[in-house]
């Protein structure tokens, strides 16, 4: 199983973090340590004093497939839920100013927290998915697939032109706008068209 994350992928979250809107889906992979399921905590990096939170619809694929035409996208994935690409935005500035890679921003143990998976039957449209994230009770981030740049099904025949996707492997989606810092304590509540699939803290 992997992990495969779409970065800039609403166009309101890229002009907060200053990055230019991409012409292509851009991706990076976590590894599956990086997973963590159950509504188990989450545990600040002693690596980091800046740990970013990004809410993002992840599908999850139920079938191997390679150089999958997006007409037929759909039929590689049946489940939907939310996770959230924790980042280490002090790392990762570190490693842009410097030009390398930003795994060890990105790709660190627990960096990826995904809810409770739900079959996608039960979404009318599933390019007009509600999602929302709440820390301490207050909403943070509040988005819709609407506002994908690059939608699903676009996202899946893309990276398959390079990856062969496989049974089980995770793909973020993108995030919208309004990520933050987080801190020890805080509690994680993650919706979809508002049913609360994700619950958790901060330790």
């Amino acid at each position: 199983m992997k992990i495969i994350c779409i970065g800039r992928n609403y166009s309101e979250h890229a002009k907060e973090l200053n990055n230019p809107v991409p012409q292509k889906p851009v991706f990076f992979m976590k590894p599956d340590t990086a997973l963590v399921i159950n509504n188990n905590p989450f545990y600040y990096p002693e690596h980091s004093n800046d740990v970013h939170y990004e809410a993002e619809i992840v599908i999850k694929i139920c079938k191997k497939g390679k150089h999958i035409d997006e007409e037929f996208a759909h039929k590689y994935y049946e489940q939907i839920s939310i996770g959230i690409d924790f980042t280490a935005r002090d790392v990762q500035s570190e490693c842009k100013k410097k030009g390398l890679p930003w795994e060890i921003a990105k790709a660190f143990d627990q960096s990826a927290p995904v809810g409770t998976f739900i079959n996608k039957s039960r979404f009318n449209n599933l390019n007009r998915i509600n999602f929302s994230l709440s820390i301490n009770g207050e909403e943070r981030q509040n988005g819709n697939t609407s506002d994908m740049i690059f939608s699903i099904n676009h996202i899946i025949a893309y990276i398959s032109s390079f990856i062969t996707l496989k049974e089980g492997d995770l793909i973020f989606t993108g995030t919208p706008a309004g990520v933050g810092s987080i801190s020890i304590g805080d509690h994680f509540e993650a919706f979809v068209e508002g049913k609360k699939l994700l619950d958790f803290s901060i330790k």
